[in-house]
């Protein structure tokens, strides 16, 4: 996969515009005239790069960082208040960064009370029918890490179908992974539809014995709003997010996938690490001692992100992203 495109759609690319946009900032606020071409361009590259990478921060935040640094390029070619117009802008993009940079932490799990997995996904898990005849990542991990793996992936899955599909099925684990939403993002599921089917479906997922995680998206450019209603939904449910840089790990060497999308043979071998790193602390290798010594109750689904969360920023400014 090219490299310019893994750092779009890993959502990097909104940290590489930020530090160009401040970058820029700082460059403006010299006198020099090769100081203003520096910030014209640094700016200008910077926001392409935050426009490409689709980071699904609220609408009204991008509104208001917008206009503080609109209003900060006024103030450069009228030769006023620019000091403050540059440190408004720093200040505002940089909060920018403290409430997307949550996303970007893997998240940790508590010890599950059975070494038990259940897998939601759909053909980059199941494959891609009768004709692929790899091993895939859930029978990968299940045999590396003695682990019992309820595979309900099939190919051309989305978040409607998987919903139905469960209507027939009974999760038995404490702990899900869930791998969907690629079909509907790339196919004809409108934004609106996918909210209420990701809903419905981590409604059904959801329990509070069961630890549940979910592969974040990674977007093309300006299709925010996936991203969006993907945090909005982990939210509500207390689903916890893998960051789409993870998945893109995964996708990005050239042998790792046969179409860019669906895994090889050594893409899924890469899926299986990837995920055991994540769901390794709810099942502790047989003779090691869990982390949770001492305590009778049921595993409680929470990580860095969330306690990263809980920080005085997300208090002042909350997340307004609705479905």
């Amino acid at each position: 996969m090219n490299w310019l495109v893994c750092h779009a759609v890993s959502g990097e690319a909104f940290f590489t515009g930020v530090g160009l946009i401040v970058m820029g900032a700082f460059a403006a606020a010299t006198s020099m005239r090769v100081g203003r071409r520096i910030a014209a361009w640094a700016s200008l590259v910077g926001a392409a790069s935050v426009a490409v990478s689709s980071t699904p921060i609220p609408y009204w935040y991008y509104a208001m960082a917008t206009a503080v640094t609109v209003g900060w390029v006024v103030a450069v070619y009228a030769g006023k208040w620019q000091r403050g117009a540059a440190a408004a802008v720093v200040a505002a993009w940089l909060i920018a960064v403290l409430m997307e940079a949550p996303y970007h932490v893997r998240p940790t799990l508590q010890p599950a009370p059975s070494r038990c997995l259940t897998v939601i996904g759909d053909s980059v898990t199941a494959g891609m029918g009768a004709d692929d005849e790899s091993e895939k990542w859930p029978a990968i991990l299940a045999r590396e890490h003695d682990l019992a793996i309820q595979d309900l992936s099939h190919m051309g899955e989305t978040a409607a179908s998987a919903r139905c599909r469960l209507e027939d099925q009974q999760i038995t684990s404490p702990v899900v992974i869930i791998e969907i939403g690629g079909n509907d993002l790339l196919g004809r599921t409108w934004s609106r539809q996918f909210a209420r089917d990701l809903d419905a479906l981590l409604q059904q997922v959801c329990s509070p014995e069961r630890q549940v995680v979910m592969f974040e998206l990674p977007l093309p450019p300006f299709h925010h709003e996936y991203g969006r209603i993907q945090r909005w939904a982990a939210r509500k449910h207390g689903v916890l997010l893998i960051p789409k840089r993870v998945f893109l790990s995964v996708l990005a060497p050239g042998a790792a996938t046969v179409d860019t999308i669906h895994l090889s043979q050594e893409g899924h071998r890469r899926m299986a690490a990837c995920v055991w790193r994540i769901v390794k602390d709810a099942f502790p290798e047989k003779g090691t001692q869990p982390r949770q010594g001492g305590t009778s109750s049921p595993p409680v689904a929470v990580g860095r992100r969330r306690v990263l969360r809980l920080s005085l920023l997300d208090n002042l400014v909350g997340q307004r992203s609705k479905a």
